[in-house]
C-alpha cells in the first residue's frame, strides 16, 4: 500500500522535495495528502508549480489517520518540536537536515523518534549519487588496500544577500554556518565512505571564523585536521567565501591507489598502474550564488529509499541515529575552534 505523505513546510527547501515527489507519484509509489504552511503567500506561490492539496492546519493533519508520514521541510529551530508532535501522532518522518540546531537537541530528537517506534530518515542526500556508490563499492572490494588518508574540500560561495535574510546564518534559527548548513551534506558522505574501513574520526583540531567576505553571527571558513581510528589522517576545509564555488571534493589514499571524488565525478588510480574514471553524471550544483541550482535526482532518490523502508518494515539509509554522526564531528570541529587544541569526537 502506497503512503500517504504530507509536507510540512514551503519556504526555500521544498522544491526538490515535491518534484521528488511528483515523479514518485507518477510512478504508482507514493500519494500526497497535504502540503502544510501557516502562511497564506507561501501556500498560493507553492500552487502555482505543484498540484498537491494545500493545507493550513498542522494539527488537523497529525491527527489524520491515513496519513503515514510527514516530510518536515523547516528551519532547523523548529525540528525537535515538529518531529515530536509528529511521532506522537504515529507519523513516520521524512526530515530535510540538519537534524536539529545543536547535539542535544539532536540527541533528544533520534530518542523521541525511536521511542515512539517510527521511522526517521534525514535528507542527506549526497549518499546517493552514482560515483559516491562507485567508491563505496570500490572501498568494500578491498581494491584501494587499507586507507591512510581522508581529506574534504567544500568551497562553495553565498553572497552577502544570502546571509542577509532574516535569521540566516544564526545560531538561533541555523545553529551554525557553513558546517552545519552546506557542508553537512560532504562530510556526511565522507564518514559513510570512509569510516567503515579507517573508523570514526576520533580526533580534530583546527580553526572556525567568520571571513571577511562577509556579515553574519556564525562560521564561513573552517580548517582542520582530523585523525581517523585506524590512524589514518585528514584535513578538513570548508567555507561560503569561495568564489565563484567549486565542486565539493573527497580525496582518499590507500595502501594500493588512490580516489578522488569531486562533484558527481570520480577518479580511480591504482598502484599497478591502472585508472578508472566515473564521468559527471550532470546533477551536481548549488555550489555558487544560488543554493537550489540543483536537480532534484537525489531528493527523489531519498524519498524513494524512505518508502521503500516503510513497505519493508525496513530501515532507510540515513536514519536519525545515523546523521548524528556528522553533527558529532561538526560539534568537534567548532569545539575545537573554541578551545584552540585537540578535541575527540563524541561517542569515540
Amino acid at each position: 500500500m502506497k503512503p500517504r505523505i504530507a509536507l510540512i513546510g514551503l519556504g526555500m527547501a521544498v522544491t526538490p522535495h515535491a518534484k521528488g515527489l511528483v515523479d514518485l507519484i507518477a510512478s504508482g509509489e507514493a500519494e500526497v495528502a497535504a502540503a502544510f504552511s501557516p502562511t497564506a503567500a507561501r501556500r498560493a506561490a507553492f500552487a502555482t508549480n505543484f498540484p498537491f492539496p494545500l493545507a493550513d492546519d498542522l494539527e488537523r493533519i497529525l491527527s489524520d489517520r491515513s496519513i503515514t508520514a510527514v516530510g518536515i521541510l523547516t528551519p532547523p529551530n523548529t525540528h525537535l518540536e515538529l518531529v515530536r508532535r509528529a511521532a506522537a501522532a504515529g507519523k513516520h518522518i521524512l526530515l530535510e537536515k540538519p537534524l536539529e540546531i545543536d547535539a542535544a537537541r539532536s540527541e533528544e530528537l533520534v530518542a523521541l523518534a525511536e521511542k515512539a517506534g517510527v521511522t526517521l530518515a534525514v535528507m542527506l542526500q549526497h549518499r546517493f549519487r552514482p560515483s559516491g556508490e562507485k567508491l563505496r563499492e570500490v572501498l568494500g572490494s578491498g581494491r584501494l588496500g587499507d586507507i591512510v588518508n581522508c581529506s574534504t574540500s567544500i568551497r562553495l560561495w553565498r553572497p552577502q544577500s544570502y546571509y542577509d535574510e532574516p535569521g540566516r546564518g544564526t545560531k538561533a534559527r541555523d545553529g551554525g554556518g557553513v558546517l552545519l548548513t552546506q557542508g553537512i551534506h560532504t562530510l556526511d558522505l565522507m564518514l559513510a565512505l570512509a569510516a567503515p574501513f579507517a573508523g570514526p574520526i576520533v580526533e580534530v583540531t583546527g580553526f572556525a571564523v567568520t571571513s571577511p567576505v562577509h556579515r553574519m553571527e556564525t562560521e564561513d571558513m573552517v580548517a582542520a585536521a582530523v585523525r581517523f581510528a585506524n590512524g589514518a589522517l585528514g584535513v578538513i576545509e570548508a567555507t561560503t567565501a569561495a568564489y565563484p564555488g567549486f565542486p565539493e571534493r573527497i580525496d582518499i589514499a590507500g595502501t594500493k591507489g588512490s580516489a578522488s571524488l569531486a562533484g558527481t565525478s570520480l577518479s580511480l588510480a591504482f598502484t599497478d598502474g591502472t585508472r578508472e574514471e566515473v564521468v559527471p553524471d550532470g546533477t551536481a550544483g548549488g555550489t555558487g550564488a544560488d543554493p537550489m541550482a540543483f536537480p532534484h535526482d537525489y531528493h527523489r532518490a531519498v524519498w524513494g529509499d524512505f518508502i521503500k523502508a516503510l513497505a519493508r518494515g525496513g530501515t532507510p539509509r540515513v536514519t536519525g541515529r545515523e546523521a548524528l554522526r556528522v553533527h558529532r564531528l561538526i560539534d568537534a570541529l567548532l569545539e575545537a575552534a573554541r578551545a584552540g587544541g585537540r578535541v575527540r569526537v563524541a561517542g569515540t
